[in-house]
């Protein structure tokens, strides 16, 4: 059996979308799911009258989603647990023995519980493992598996996380390159050959980086898209917007700081077109 899966819910609506995709992940993969609700340590108090009413509304509340759990995948093990603390806190304790953490975003600016806005963000940047952020709209026919490359570690980490997925689930795997040309204002000043030039090497690293993805799994269909006149994010949301998946690396090329995560992978959760898997790759100093 694989290494379990960690999703974490509330009580908001978003939450079914994110345990109905983690449930279906795991059926496929014969893997464990551990169902996560966690309870700001702030607004309890075992001296204060209302500790109890509130461990009790959600006690019950996990007891719910339990059984929900087990009414959407019966053939799952699935536990669901409550647990003190703020979500990406908690979440990214458990991502440490996780084979992936499973939330849910509603991309509302501001936060009505632990999961809404920039909470999915914050567990993505902390988690120990790759995070799965999913919107809570429906996924209807949407095919295909896109990725961000840039030729860096972590959009390589994506690439193979995109690559399994696609091979896994019959679909075919586009890898996104944004490489973007100056302005036709600049443009004007630079010769055509050195814009050919530099476009060819653009290619190469884009080639390179699903090298051998077809001898890895000889049914896997890759597509190689080089974008020139977008941001890389709005590229990956534009050639995800029929997605059944996007990947993207947890930081890109010229990150200076680990701790945090890249602006592309921001950008792209700020706005999750489909189901979006935040990669993660172990840096060493």
């Amino acid at each position: 059996m694989n290494r379990k899966i960690v999703v974490g819910v509330d009580d908001l609506e978003p939450s079914e979308a994110a345990l109905g995709w983690a449930l279906r992940r795991a059926e496929a993969l014969d893997c464990p799911v551990s169902i996560v609700h966690t309870v700001q340590a702030a607004w309890l108090a075992e001296g204060y009258g209302y500790y109890n009413t509130i461990i009790n509304e959600e006690e019950a509340l996990v007891r719910q989603i339990g059984s929900r759990a087990v009414e959407l995948a019966p053939t799952v093990s699935s536990t669901a647990t409550l647990r003190t603390g703020t979500a990406p806190r908690v979440l990214s304790e458990l991502s440490v023995d996780a084979s992936l953490v499973v939330v849910g975003t509603d991309r509302k600016t501001g936060f009505d519980g632990d999961f809404f806005g920039s909470a999915s963000l914050q567990i993505a940047a902390l988690s120990a493992c790759p995070v799965a952020v999913i919107p809570n709209h429906p996924f209807g026919d949407r095919t295909g598996v896109v990725v961000g490359v840039d030729g860096s570690e972590d959009s390589l980490t994506a690439v193979q996380f995109a690559a399994a997925e696609a091979d896994r689930t019959g679909q075919d795997l586009t890898a996104v390159y944004a490489a973007r040309i100056p302005t036709q204002r600049v443009l004007r000043h630079i010769p055509e050959s050195s814009i050919a030039e530099r476009l060819d090497e653009e290619r190469v690293v884009l080639a390179e980086c699903v090298a051998g993805l077809t001898t890895q799994y000889p049914d896997l269909t890759v597509h190689q898209v080089l974008v020139t006149e977008d941001t890389p994010a709005r590229a990956l949301l534009s050639a995800a917007a029929n997605a059944q998946l996007l990947v993207v690396g947890n930081h890109g090329r010229g990150a200076v700081s680990r701790l945090w995560m890249g602006s592309v992978s921001h950008e792209v959760l700020g706005q999750t077109p489909c189901p979006t898997v935040i990669t993660r790759t172990k840096h060493h100093r």
